[in-house]
């Protein structure tokens, strides 16, 4: 299958004008980030699974009057920035519960593919080291944590990020640079 050479932006206007199809194409390519952005910041697989509902059904709400004045990442994170802020005032910011196993009792959303994925000594290492990144992303302050997943899940520059969290540019380049700081520190026992 060939990957959809258009951006984007050209993406989310065919499917404002109509194709179906490239809906498709912008939720193939978003869903992945957009949902573990929300897993990460609520640790919770239901409560993901509900808010990365309602971003994508505000998306199609708002196809029709679309108009790319941002790059479409910005725009589809602001809409999840919003709405997870809504999630966090009406339910009240709690703790980060454990994440939800599945029938086996692994962490499904958390595994890493290894390499050699057959042998077991390799997924161990890796599902353990997938749980101890999780645990250092959440245990990351709330503004070093939503910066950090905006850069990586979201792709959001610098400005792109300052601007969708109304702080400096100067402001989000530290809380990035503390957050790498303190992952790389968390992370030492592993290399």
């Amino acid at each position: 299958m060939l990957e959809d050479p258009r951006t984007d932006e050209g993406l989310m206007l065919a499917y404002r004008d109509g194709d179906a199809a490239a809906f498709e194409v912008l939720y193939g390519r978003w869903r992945g980030p957009l949902y573990r952005y929300f897993l990460r910041q609520c640790a919770q697989a239901g409560e993901a699974d509900e808010l990365f509902q309602d971003v994508f059904m505000k998306v199609i709400g708002a196809a029709p009057s679309y108009q790319p004045t941002a790059r479409f990442p910005t725009w589809l994170f602001h809409i999840a920035h919003n709405r997870l802020i809504d999630h966090w005032r009406k339910r009240g910011r709690e703790p980060l519960d454990p994440l939800p196993a599945d029938a086996d009792g692994d962490d499904c959303e958390w595994q890493v593919a290894a390499p050699e994925a057959d042998r077991p000594d390799r997924q161990v290492a890796g599902k353990q080291l997938a749980e101890a990144l999780a645990a250092a992303v959440a245990d990351l302050p709330e503004a070093q944590r939503e910066a950090f997943l905006l850069a990586e899940e979201g792709g959001l520059t610098l400005e792109e990020i300052a601007a969708l969290a109304g702080v400096g540019r100067e402001t989000v380049k530290s809380r990035l640079r503390y957050a790498a700081a303190k992952l790389r520190k968390f992370l030492e026992p592993w290399r």
